[in-house]
C-alpha cells in the first residue's frame, strides 16, 4: 500500500531553513546544519537516508525547493534525492506555472498547477507504477519546502512524518509548523546518532 510520508530535517526551534533562504542560498544562513546528518559517516545515519530513499516511489516537492534543486547551485549527478543511494525518481512539483526550462532534465519532472491535492494524486499513480514494477510496495515522499509539507499536514494528506530533528538552534528561518488543527501523532521509532535524532510517526486524521 502507498502512503504518503513528508520527511524532513528541522532544528531545534522548529525550522526548516535559516534565515533569508533563496536560490543561491536555500537553506538560508546556518541551514547547512540541518542537513549534517545526511553526509555523515555514521552507519545509523546512512541507514536512515537510504532506507528514506529506497522506499520512495516519487517525490513531491514545492516550486520554491524546485527553484533551488534545479538552480546553478543545485543538484548534479553526485548530490540530490538518492544520490548514491536509489536510482531516479519521479519528482512532481506543485507550482502556479511551469518553468520555461530546466537544467537537470535528466530527471523525471511532473509540475501539477492545480493544487497540491492533484500532485499528491499524481505522486501516487507514479508511485503505484514504480511498485508495479519493481515488485514491493513504494511510497510517496515530502520532501519539502517547509510550506509544502506544512499544508499536505494540516490538509490532512499525510500518513507518517520523518523529521531529522538537528541538534542547532537557528533563531529564525523558515518555520516548519506555524499553527492548525489539533493532531496526534503516535511514535513509531527514535534513532539517535552525533548528528540527528530521527523521529517517525505515524499522523491521524484531522480533528473537525
Amino acid at each position: 500500500m502507498t502512503r504518503i510520508i513528508a520527511d524532513i530535517s528541522v532544528s531545534l526551534d522548529g525550522f526548516v531553513t535559516g534565515p533569508e533562504p533563496g536560490p543561491d542560498n536555500g537553506l538560508g544562513t546556518g541551514g547547512e546544519a540541518l542537513h549534517t546528518w545526511a553526509f555523515s559517516g555514521d552507519p545509523d545515519d546512512r541507514r536512515v537516508l537510504r532506507e528514506g530513499t529506497v522506499r520512495s516511489g516519487a517525490v513531491v516537492l514545492g516550486r520554491h525547493l524546485f527553484d533551488v534543486v534545479d538552480g546553478p547551485k543545485g543538484w548534479d549527478d553526485t548530490s540530490g534525492y538518492g544520490a548514491g543511494e536509489v536510482g531516479k525518481r519521479a519528482f512532481v512539483v506543485v507550482t502556479n506555472s511551469p518553468p520555461e526550462s530546466v537544467r537537470t532534465t535528466n530527471l523525471d519532472w511532473t509540475f501539477v498547477t492545480t493544487g497540491l491535492p492533484d500532485a499528491v494524486t499524481a505522486a501516487r499513480e507514479r508511485a503505484g507504477a514504480a511498485s508495479s514494477d519493481s515488485g514491493k510496495d513504494l511510497d510517496v515522499i515530502l520532501m519539502g519546502g517547509g510550506a509544502t509539507i506544512r499544508s499536505a499536514f494540516d490538509a490532512g494528506l499525510v500518513d507518517a512524518l520523518t523529521l531529522h530533528l538537528a541538534p542547532v538552534v537557528l533563531g529564525a528561518g523558515t518555520p516548519l509548523f506555524t499553527g492548525g488543527a489539533p493532531r496526534t501523532l503516535v511514535q513509531r521509532s527514535v534513532i539517535s546518532t552525533s548528528t540527528a535524532t530521527h523521529l517517525t510517526y505515524d499522523v491521524s486524521p484531522v480533528i473537525r
